[in-house]
C-alpha cells in the first residue's frame, strides 16, 4: 500500500504542475462571456527565468505518516528546470517517491513542453458562466478530454481584466486504481507582471489509506531577472493550517 499511496499524492503535485505557469492567449468562441472573452484573450507571457523557495508538505491518515521538505526551484533558458532540497524531514519513504519524484516530473516536462497541454483554453475544456462568489467571476471548467493534467472543476477570475486568481476541482482522471478521487486548489499571484503559482493543495481519497492530503507554497526571490521577495528555509516541519 505504501506504493500506491506514493503514486496517488505524487500525481497531484504533478498533474497541477503541468498546468502551472502558461495559459496561452487564444481567440474566444462566439456567444462566451464578457470575462472568459477576457481571460481568453489576455497576452499572458511565461517566465523566462524564476527563482523560488517551495515549502512541500504531505500526510497520510490512515497510514499515519508525514514528510516535509524546502527546495530551492529555478528555471531558465539555458539550464531547464533544477532544484536542491535546502531541509528535509519526517517519512523518508514519502521524501523520495512523492516530493523527488515529483520534481523530477516536473524538471521533464519543462523540457518536454507537455505543460501546454493543461492550459485552460477552448481546445483543452468548454467553459459556463457561474455567476460570482467573493467577488471573483466563476467559470465552471469541463475537460474535452480524461486526463490526469486536466481538472474539472471551477476557475475564479478577477472581474475587471479576467485574470486568474484560483482553480479549484477534481483530477478529470484517477491516478490509479489505489486512488479514487483526488481534489485540488491552486492560487495564482503576479510577480513582476507574471502570473506565477503560489500553493496548491491536494486532497486525494486512496484505499486502506484513507484521506491523504499534499501542500506546495512557493517564496519567489526573482522573476524574469526582477527581484521580487526573500525566502526562507525553515528548521522544522510546519502543520497544516
Amino acid at each position: 500500500m505504501s506504493r500506491g499511496l506514493s503514486r496517488s499524492l505524487l500525481l497531484v503535485p504533478m498533474a497541477v504542475l503541468a498546468a502551472g505557469h502558461v495559459q496561452a492567449s487564444r481567440p474566444a468562441p462566439a456567444r462566451t462571456s464578457p470575462v472568459l472573452q477576457r481571460f481568453l484573450a489576455m497576452q499572458d507571457p511565461s517566465p523566462i527565468e524564476y527563482r523560488a523557495l517551495r515549502h512541500l508538505d504531505a500526510r497520510s491518515d490512515g497510514l499515519h505518516s508525514s514528510a516535509w521538505m524546502d527546495v530551492w526551484t529555478e528555471c531558465d533558458a539555458s539550464g531547464g528546470f533544477r532544484y536542491t532540497v535546502a531541509a528535509e524531514g519526517g517519512s523518508e519513504s514519502i521524501r523520495r517517491r512523492v516530493f523527488r519524484a515529483t520534481l523530477e516530473t516536473e524538471r521533464k516536462l519543462w523540457a518536454s513542453g507537455d505543460p501546454d497541454r493543461a492550459a485552460f483554453t477552448p481546445a483543452n475544456y468548454t467553459f459556463e458562466d457561474r455567476g460570482s462568489e467573493e467577488g471573483l467571476a466563476t467559470l465552471s471548467v469541463t475537460p474535452k478530454r480524461k486526463e490526469m493534467m486536466l481538472v474539472n472543476g471551477s476557475i475564479f477570475l478577477r472581474p475587471d481584466d479576467g485574470d486568474l486568481v484560483r482553480v479549484e476541482g477534481r483530477l478529470a482522471k484517477a491516478p490509479s486504481f489505489w486512488t479514487r478521487r483526488v481534489e485540488i486548489v491552486r492560487r495564482y499571484e503576479r510577480f513582476n507582471g507574471i502570473r506565477m503559482p503560489v500553493a496548491l493543495e491536494g486532497v486525494a481519497s486512496v484505499l486502506i489509506a484513507g484521506r491523504s492530503t499534499f501542500q506546495m507554497t512557493y517564496e519567489y526571490e526573482s522573476v524574469n531577472g526582477q527581484r521580487v521577495g526573500i525566502a526562507r528555509v525553515r528548521t522544522t516541519a510546519q502543520p497544516p493550517p
